[in-house]
C-alpha cells in the first residue's frame, strides 16, 4: 500500500504546548501554567445573548462573511479603539483567529515564498507557513531588546524570496509589545522590500501601562496589512471560536473563497454572542472585561517578582498573559527544566523551544489562572530549585 500521508503533514512536529498538558490531565494535584486559557467565565450578558439566539431559533447558517451587524461593529471598534479603518465588506468572520491565520497564509504563499516569523513566537505560525507551501524564516527577538523587532533584525534575514512578515504583538510567549515609534521604525524596511504584513492582534486589549498600537493605523499601512483578531482573550471566549480578518481587497477575495469552501461560516450562536461583546465593549459600565485586565496585571507583577527573586531572570510583560523566565542559571535548558519540574513537583510549564529556537533557555508560564494556584506553583518551584541546589 502506498503512503497516503502528505509529506508536509507527516514531517510536522507535534505541538510543544500539548505534550506536557496531556500528561497533566492524568496527574493528581498538578498545577498547569501552560495553556493560554482565561480562568474567567465569559461575561453573563454575552452568554445570555447566545441563549436568547437559540431560543429564537437563530441556529441556521449565516452568510459566508458573517452577520453584517457583527462586521459593522468590528470595524467601528477597530476605528474608535485603535484608529484602524477597514470596510465591513472586506471583513470576514472566522472560526477563531486561528482559522484566520491559516487561510491568510494559504491565500498568499507560493512554493518558495519566505515568511518572516518572530522567534520566540506562537507555535502555529511556522507550521502553518509550511503547510501553505511557504518557508518560515525566524527573526530572533531577544530579552535585552524587550523581544521587539528592529529594522536591523529584519534586514538581516530578508532575501529576494521574502514575501511577508507575521507581526505578533502583544506577543505570545514573551509578553513583548511594539510601540508606535518602534513600528514606525520598521515600516521603511517593509516598504523597501514590498512585504505583506500579517498582524495577529488577538491580545490587543491585554496591554499594561500603554495602549496597543496597530501597524495598520500608521500611514498607508492598512493597504499592505492583513489584521487578524478575535474575542477569545479579551472577552474570555476561547470555546466560542469566533474571530475576524480584515484585509486589502485582492487578499480579502482570496481568503473569502478559501473560507467559503473549507468552513462556510463561523457558528451562528457564537456570532450573536460576539455582537453583544462588541456592543458592551463600547459601554462605560462593562466592567467585567476591565476587571479581568486588572487581575492579569496583578498576577503578572507577582510572577515576575517571584521569578526574579528565585534567580530566574524574567522580563516584565507589556501585554498578553504570559511570563517567559530564563532558566539558564539552573544549568538546564527549558525542555529539561519543564520535564524535571513536572515529574518532581507536578507543575507544568511550556519549554521555550516550543516557540522557536531562540526560546530554548526559557519556559513559558501563563498567569491566566487563579492567584492561589500561582502562589502554590511558585512555592513548588522554589522547593524544586532548592532540591537541585540552585536556591539555598
Amino acid at each position: 500500500m502506498r503512503n497516503f500521508v502528505n509529506e508536509k503533514a507527516r514531517d510536522l512536529a507535534p505541538s510543544g504546548i500539548r505534550k506536557f498538558f496531556d500528561i497533566v490531565h492524568d496527574m493528581d494535584d498538578a498545577i498547569s501554567l501552560g495553556v493560554g486559557e482565561p480562568d474567567f467565565i465569559t461575561p453573563w450578558d454575552i452568554r445570555d445573548s447566545a441563549i436568547q439566539s437559540i431560543k429564537k431559533g437563530y441556529t441556521q447558517y449565516t452568510g459566508n462573511r458573517g452577520i453584517p451587524k457583527l462586521r459593522e461593529l468590528v470595524c467601528r471598534y477597530l476605528d474608535e479603539r485603535f484608529g484602524v479603518k477597514y470596510s465591513p465588506d472586506r471583513t470576514l468572520v472566522t472560526v477563531g483567529a486561528s482559522e484566520g491565520i491559516d487561510i491568510v497564509l494559504r491565500a498568499v504563499c507560493e512554493p518558495g515564498d519566505e515568511i518572516l516569523v518572530p522567534d520566540p513566537g506562537y507555535v502555529s505560525y511556522a507550521p502553518l507557513v509550511t503547510m501553505a507551501g511557504g518557508t518560515p524564516v525566524a527573526v530572533n527577538c531577544i530579552a535585552e531588546n524587550e523581544f521587539i523587532l528592529t529594522p536591523e533584525m529584519l534586514e538581516g534575514v530578508i532575501t529576494p524570496k521574502t514575501k511577508g512578515l507575521i507581526l505578533a504583538f502583544p506577543n505570545n510567549p514573551t509578553g513583548g509589545i511594539m510601540t508606535k515609534e518602534q513600528l514606525e521604525a520598521i515600516i521603511p524596511v517593509i516598504e523597501k522590500h514590498d512585504l505583506l504584513v500579517i498582524s495577529d492582534e488577538i491580545y490587543a486589549e491585554l496591554t499594561y501601562g500603554r495602549k496597543h498600537c496597530s501597524i495598520a493605523s500608521i500611514g498607508d499601512m492598512a493597504k499592505r496589512t492583513v489584521l487578524i483578531s478575535g474575542f477569545s482573550k479579551a472577552f474570555a471566549m476561547t470555546g466560542w471560536r469566533v474571530g475576524y480578518v480584515c484585509a486589502p481587497p485582492e487578499i480579502d477575495e482570496a481568503i473569502f473563497k478559501i473560507h467559503q469552501y473549507s468552513i462556510l461560516c463561523a457558528p451562528s450562536v457564537s456570532q450573536y454572542a460576539a455582537i453583544t461583546a462588541m456592543k458592551e465593549g463600547f459601554a462605560d459600565n462593562f466592567t467585567e472585561v476591565e476587571d479581568m485586565h486588572h487581575e492579569y496585571e496583578r498576577r503578572a507583577r507577582f510572577l515576575v517578582n517571584s521569578f526574579n527573586d528565585l534567580g530566574l531572570t524574567c522580563f516584565q510583560p507589556r501585554g498578553a498573559f504570559y511570563v517567559f523566565p530564563s532558566v539558564e542559571a539552573t544549568g538546564m535548558d527549558g525542555e529539561r527544566f519543564a520535564s524535571e519540574l513536572l515529574a518532581s513537583k507536578k507543575v507544568a510549564v511550556v519549554p521555550g523551544a516550543a516557540f522557536g529556537a531562540a526560546g530554548r533557555n526559557h519556559v513559558r508560564c501563563s498567569y491566566a489562572t487563579s492567584m492561589e494556584q500561582l502562589i502554590e506553583a511558585v512555592d513548588r518551584i522554589e522547593a524544586f530549585l532548592k532540591e537541585f541546589g540552585i536556591r539555598k
